[in-house]
């Protein structure tokens, strides 16, 4: 397996990836608009400075991507001004636990470590207990669940 950094080439299949990411958590939110709709603008984030985009590469195909944000703490009261926010996270099925995604956040880790940040954060739907499983098999934890009600 080879972690290295998305390149603009890279796009086509992001892009598809970016689609197996909302179809897996439309069922976790009904709010979310119908399609198509898209998370991100994986473009500027390959050519920012401020986004680790990587993908993970088994016998010369894409079979994963994830990436790490640089993100301003709004709130004054904790002891960091920036930390990185985690994302993108998605393995082709067919290979789904050979740790894709444990290698990918190892390496978005240093890159994290780099830039002088020490947290990275990131959101999972509550019922999505599967992803949860794995952020706390690399080190995540539970903090604050977000409560929301449709009026």
């Amino acid at each position: 397996m080879l972690i290295r950094k998305a390149t603009i080439e890279d796009l086509p299949v992001l892009l598809q990836f970016e689609q197996g990411i909302i179809s897996t958590e439309r069922p976790f939110d009904s709010t979310l608009k119908p399609d198509p709709i898209s998370y991100y603008d994986l473009k500027a984030f390959i050519s920012s400075s401020e986004v680790e985009v990587l993908v993970a590469e088994i016998d010369g195909e894409i079979a994963g991507s994830g990436y790490a944000r640089i993100k301003k703490n709004p709130d004054s009261y904790y002891d960091f001004e920036k930390y990185a926010y985690l994302g993108f996270m998605y393995v082709l099925p067919p290979h789904r636990g050979k740790g894709i995604n444990q290698a990918i956040i190892e390496e978005l880790k240093k890159w994290v470590a780099e830039q002088g940040l020490a947290e990275i954060r990131l959101e999972v739907y509550n019922d999505n207990t599967g992803a949860i499983k794995a952020y706390e098999k690399v080190g995540f934890e539970k903090r604050m669940i977000e409560m929301r009600i449709r009026i």
